[in-house]
């Protein structure tokens, strides 16, 4: 993977930051200083922050892990959902439902009813109904993908969770915390860093600053599955090749 430039992140206004009245004090490390009093990004720490960041997401990816991609501001919603479904990721673009992580065998539970229930639909198991009765479980059916369709192929926890806005995401971000989960973060000059391994100082606001940084987690998933399957391979020659010296 080749991280961007400077050059590149001046561009989608990465290193524009709050006004200075609502910084956080702990984003301070990450902050070169003020502009008509808006808090400037240091891009430097940005691209140090994102070495490290693709580096865990990719080894995660690698080993098999999974990473939930959460951006449900307007803004972020599109973004985060197709670079999610491009490198077949969960998502959550809508609304972070409490207890996803901290309750996720009731998540599960719900989720199993919603796939029961669409099955039923596709396999026309439910046209026996009336068609008022259809109708509300088309409408269940609709609710229940909002909720839940995202997050529908996960059979255990995430190991853990790109977030785009931390304040925004705050629930999710604490449910994180509560189970073990990582979070790998944009995190804009307003918001507390304490909670989040791989802090990513940036802008978490303009789109284009958005897409970058989502671009780039979802280009070291995609490099992490092609790792992993080139280490299944050298592990199956490996065993062949010594299946054939032991004969």
């Amino acid at each position: 993977m080749q991280l961007p430039t400077l050059l590149e992140l001046l561009k989608v206004g990465a290193h524009f930051g709050h006004s200075a009245s609502r910084w956080h004090p702990k984003m301070e490390p990450y902050l070169f200083g003020t502009r008509n009093n808006v808090h400037i990004i240091n891009l430097e720490k940005t691209l140090e922050a994102l070495e490290q960041a693709t580096a865990y997401v990719r080894e995660l990816v690698a080993g098999g892990g999974a990473i939930i991609f959460v951006g449900t501001k307007t803004q972020a919603q599109e973004i985060a959902k197709r670079y999610a479904v491009e490198g077949g990721m969960p998502f959550v673009v809508r609304r972070w439902l409490g207890g996803t992580l901290t309750n996720f065998q009731e998540m599960r539970r719900r989720v199993k009813y919603f796939l029961d229930l669409k099955h039923k639909k596709d396999s026309g198991e439910l046209q026996k109904y009336t068609k008022k009765e259809q109708l509300l479980f088309g409408r269940e059916i609709e609710d229940l993908e909002e909720k839940f369709g995202g997050v529908s192929g996960l059979e255990r926890l995430p190991n853990a969770l790109f977030v785009i806005d931390v304040r925004h995401e705050e629930t999710a971000v604490r449910e994180a915390a509560q189970t073990g989960v990582k979070v790998v973060a944009i995190c804009d000059s307003n918001i507390d860093p304490t909670d989040i391994e791989y802090c990513i100082p940036g802008n978490d606001d303009a789109v284009k600053s958005i897409e970058l940084f989502t671009r780039l987690i979802a280009e070291a998933v995609k490099e992490g599955k092609e790792l992993a399957a080139t280490r299944a391979k050298e592990a199956q020659a490996k065993a062949v090749e010594q299946t054939q010296t032991a004969l």
